[in-house]
């Protein structure tokens, strides 16, 4: 059976339509602004009308460290494990354990490689090489106590990108858009950054991590680049002018509104909004972009130059775009993958996000946004207490550090704990759903009822084993 769009007649009635009425709707569209009122109003709005719990959290802002950073050389101090250097890791932790490049070898202690200092009023502990950090503990609450289901990068980060590791499921910036909208009016709602530290090991993030998946492929997150063009092939090239571009889009959109009302199909929405979309980037990217008004103490704070591409500049630009409406910001920065030389790569992992994650909280806490604003710090999981290669550490997934703040997150909290080798969580575990849950609840979901029909399931971000929010965290 042929589809609307096969059959020859309703083809020629498209165009007999489209002829009579084109004109007449590219002109009106001419005659307007592309983002007006209903434009805007229609493009912002969520699937959920009404907010079934009080809504903590207007914004996230995620802080990936791509390539698992060590939790033992970071946020989670192990005196035991410094006493136990060289010595064989007990088999009573190991055995029949998984382990990634580890697995069938000898199994030695690796102390941590870099003190610990104690910081904030409740003499909390995290590696000495982040006094920034310190300096603002007692805004963080820190979780000693994640766990997490996958083992190697690439399924890890679609663990904690879209609660899955099957490729093709929604990331959690869709999810978040889908639900909520976003107040942004002339940027998309779901913000993607990344940048790569001085250590060279530029593994690829893949744009699946930001996948629309099953959803409606409007709330896909937006990757925009910190150097050279922002976004590629966003300029008109020579000769086209603005006025000429917007008749081009509205011309495109008319069509493709005579097409959607006789096929119906949402994906033609779609493209029709990020048509719109991207002929308003060509002028708020730009603005966006430009930190000219942005007075030296402000760079100074962050420790960056606008436009160098560093995680400094791009924790920057996710309060600019917080500001703007952003619904969904998330930085990704490069180089955590530590198999060997751990001492000498966390030390420059240090140098160069301890300073902007401070920034990030004083900025947007002087400006009266972090109550509402949820920061998250996480890797994709943690790494090993044994060595490898003598000095390394090798991925792991029953011990990790993250940390969150702002938006109902009780400030200067230590939360859960691993053992005393830092081998596994032992109290209060949490999982990466449970993270996913708390997240929701805090923007005022409920992740129990927030799902989506896919393949005869009620698929959600939290996963369908019983995750549950992690309420001795919230204020």
């Amino acid at each position: 059976m042929r589809s609307h769009s096969e059959n020859p007649h309703a083809r020629r009635v498209f165009l007999g339509r489209s002829s009579q009425g084109l004109g007449a709707v590219a002109l009106a569209s001419l005659m307007q602004p592309l983002h007006s009122a209903s434009v805007n109003a229609a493009s912002s709005q969520g699937i959920l009308e009404k907010l079934p719990l009080p809504q903590r959290a207007k914004r996230v802002i995620w802080l990936t460290m791509a390539g698992g950073p060590s939790q033992l050389e970071t946020f989670d101090p192990k005196p035991k494990l410094a006493e136990m250097h060289d010595q064989t890791m007990p088999e009573s932790m190991t055995k029949g354990q998984q382990l990634a490049q580890l697995q069938g070898q000898k199994l030695k202690c690796f102390a941590p490689q870099h003190p610990f200092a104690k910081f904030g009023k409740n003499g909390t502990e995290i590696c000495s090489l982040f006094p920034n950090i310190g300096s603002v503990i007692d805004d963080i609450c820190l979780i000693r106590s994640m766990t997490t289901e996958a083992i190697n990068h690439d399924p890890a980060h679609m663990f904690m990108n879209t609660g899955s590791q099957i490729a093709g499921r929604p990331s959690m910036g869709t999810w978040v858009t889908y639900g909520l909208g976003s107040e942004a009016e002339d940027l998309p709602g779901f913000v993607v950054l990344t940048s790569l530290g001085q250590g060279g090991q530029n593994q690829p993030i893949a744009a699946r991590q930001w996948s629309s998946g099953f959803l409606p492929s409007k709330y896909q997150g937006v990757q925009l680049r910190s150097k050279g063009d922002s976004v590629l092939y966003l300029n008109n090239p020579p000769g086209i002018v603005r006025d000429r571009q917007q008749g081009d889009v509205a011309a495109i959109n008319a069509l493709n509104h005579q097409h959607e009302s006789m096929v119906h199909d949402p994906e033609i929405a779609t493209r029709i909004s990020q048509y719109e979309m991207a002929f308003r980037l060509q002028s708020s990217v730009p603005e966006l972009m430009d930190m000219r008004n942005e007075d030296a103490k402000m760079l100074e704070l962050y420790g960056c130059t606008p436009g160098d591409g560093s995680f400094g500049s791009n924790c920057l630009l996710a309060r600019r775009l917080a500001e703007r409406g952003v619904r969904f910001i998330q930085l990704y920065h490069k180089d955590w993958d530590h198999h060997g030389g751990v001492k000498e790569g966390i030390e420059q992992k240090a140098k160069e996000i301890d300073r902007p994650c401070m920034a990030l909280l004083t900025d947007l806490k002087q400006r009266g946004m972090l109550q509402d604003t949820l920061i998250v710090w996480a890797g994709e999981f943690g790494r090993t207490p044994m060595s490898q290669g003598g000095n390394g550490r090798d991925h792991h997934n029953k011990a990790m550090s993250v940390w969150l703040a702002g938006a109902g997150i009780r400030a200067g909290l230590v939360y859960g704990s691993t053992d005393e080798l830092g081998y596994a969580a032992v109290e209060n575990v949490t999982k990466v759903h449970d993270l996913h849950a708390t997240m929701l609840h805090q923007l005022g979901i409920d992740h129990n009822a927030f799902s989506f029909k896919f393949q005869g399931l009620n698929a959600k971000l939290s996963g369908v084993e019983g995750a549950k929010v992690i309420t001795d965290i919230l204020s």
